[in-house]
């Protein structure tokens, strides 16, 4: 069963005292408290087996056994630019293999419809390990949202109009697990920082193995400036939302 396009697991009607907004742009508008919640129930519609584990996290399974998915927050294992992973996300060539190609890593706020259009252009590879663009797919599919591209690195670097995120390929953190043992391998990488020297609101890291067309489909997702519905939203974005109620 394939993810459902159109994400069908939209937050549900607030009740009279639950205000909702229409908010914009979408890097900055947080995952309103629901990121684990929102893919949880993507993963679960799509068929994915999910099972706590014994470090108290929750582990997702594709029907092939070539993808996982886990919600990791609870087992507090590493950060990204200071904020704990939330979901990992990996893929495998064989099902039997016990190590993993590649692997994603979210920390919260991430906007869950970034996420969330990761996992359906994951879902659709037959070869989920095997990557087939070049880095460019990525810079293009930003490039495309509006975004653009850094004056000294445009090869690998883009930002959004306001200059307060940023999707990056070059050196990543340590920790980030890869099937390649070659060192010093690029990566991409994306954050929000909508105060400069203040906490991170976000923050994304690939391994050099996560194929370009997946990070792409993320990176689309993320630029897009398709305003998203929030009940919640960012403290440290305040000031930088186009925010309009519902109704």
């Amino acid at each position: 069963m394939p993810l459902h396009p159109h994400h069908p697991f939209d937050p549900p009607a607030p009740g009279p005292a639950d205000p909702v907004y229409w908010v914009t742009p979408r890097h900055l508008a947080g995952d309103d408290g629901i990121l684990a919640d929102q893919i949880s129930a993507l993963l679960s519609g799509a068929g994915w087996t999910s099972w706590p584990t014994a470090h108290s996290t929750l582990l997702y399974v594709s029907p092939d056994a070539l993808c996982g998915a886990e919600w990791i927050l609870a087992a507090y294992p590493f950060q990204l630019g200071g904020l704990p992973v939330a979901w990992q996300m990996s893929a495998r060539t064989h099902p039997a293999s016990a190590m993993t190609d590649w692997n994603a890593y979210f920390t919260c706020d991430v906007p869950h419809e970034a996420l969330a259009d990761f996992l359906l252009a994951l879902d659709v590879r037959t070869e989920p390990a095997v990557g087939f663009d070049g880095p460019e797919a990525v810079l293009t599919a930003l490039t495309a949202q509006g975004w653009i591209r850094d004056i000294d690195n445009p090869a690998t670097t883009a930002t959004d109009p306001s200059l307060i995120s940023s999707v990056s390929l070059g050196p990543v953190p340590p920790l980030i697990q890869d099937a390649d043992p070659r060192p010093d391998l690029a990566g991409w990488q994306a954050w929000a920082e909508p105060v400069l020297g203040a906490p991170y609101l976000w923050c994304a890291t690939f391994s050099a193995s996560v194929p370009h067309d997946l990070v792409a489909a993320f990176a689309s997702s993320l630029a897009s400036p398709v305003p998203v519905l929030r009940h919640t939203l960012p403290k440290s974005a305040q000031g930088l939302l186009t925010v309009v109620p519902l109704g």
